[in-house]
């Protein structure tokens, strides 16, 4: 299969080097590397690319374009081409065509067209427009979180968060979107947010022998040590088998002078890591 170069695409698509630089690192494509390092872009990269251009053509914000090209490319198909479907704007709207039907890679709302007007296009969508749209379907809380997974291991924070909070308005009880976004939050540095996450996923599923852990190491970080202690003690009690809680307990209890019972979480930790290995 052709691989193109920066360079090949950049004129391919009539944007700057940069920008294909860019989208790569946004991830937006996702091009492989030489021995040299540098970029070779595949044909689906450069239909993603024309995209994004098309819309940007049409005044849409580059971020908002950048993002709904990375909701399409994490809910598409693998053995899918981009080419197969149409991405347009329409009323201010990015969407997907495909047959009948559109739909919004940011909401995830499906769409039924009425007197569409199919404009010639590609998949640049440069002049399909839609007179009237009306939702019919929302994507059920179990879509976004398996969205918000899939984006979650591409590295692509961001939009993991935004799918996650998508499954949490659907479903407040999604108990594990709570948990991965405040995952994603802590990691971020959000703490007091991360926290909220992880009280309330606990609040829904008092059982949760992650969430009680994770709210110890958010606790732990905000200098609420005592708090932390409580959490962790919380997570074994629900689940006797977390070395990473013995461990933490073991630190927080030297912290406080009380070796016997660091020396015991310690002793713990090393005999659940040796299970293991």
């Amino acid at each position: 299969m052709r691989a193109y170069s920066t360079r090949e695409v950049a004129g391919l698509v009539g944007e700057s080097q940069e920008r294909v630089r860019a989208a790569a690192r946004a991830g937006i494509v996702s091009p492989s590397k030489t021995s040299h390092g540098r970029l070779r872009f595949s044909f689906q990269d450069l239909v993603f690319l024309r995209s994004a251009k098309a819309l940007e053509n049409r005044a849409v914000d580059v971020r908002r374009i950048w993002r709904a090209l990375r909701a399409l490319r994490a809910v598409l198909p693998a053995e899918r081409p981009l080419s197969s479907v149409r991405v347009v704007c329409a009323h201010r709207r990015i969407l997907v065509r495909d047959a009948n039907t559109s739909w919004e890679p940011e909401s995830g709302q499906a769409l039924f067209d009425f007197a569409a007007i199919d404009s010639p296009s590609t998949a640049s969508g440069t002049q399909a427009e839609t007179n009237t749209a009306t939702v019919v379907a929302t994507h059920s809380a179990d879509y976004w979180f398996a969205r918000g997974l899939k984006l979650d291991r591409q590295g692509l924070d961001e939009d993991a968060m935004h799918a996650y909070r998508r499954a949490i308005r659907i479903d407040a009880d999604c108990v594990d979107a709570r948990i991965n976004l405040g995952r994603l939050l802590h990691a971020a540095r959000h703490h007091s947010e991360a926290e909220a996450c992880y009280r309330a996923a606990l609040e829904r599923e008092p059982s949760h022998a992650i969430a009680a852990f994770n709210l110890g190491v958010v606790l732990e970080d905000q200098g609420a040590n005592d708090a932390a202690i409580e959490q962790y003690a919380n997570a074994l009690n629900l689940d006797p088998s977390l070395p990473d809680a013995h461990y933490n307990l073991a630190r927080l209890y030297g912290w406080r002078g009380d070796r016997e019972r660091a020396a015991r979480h310690l002793a713990r930790f090393r005999a659940l890591s040796s299970d293991d290995q």
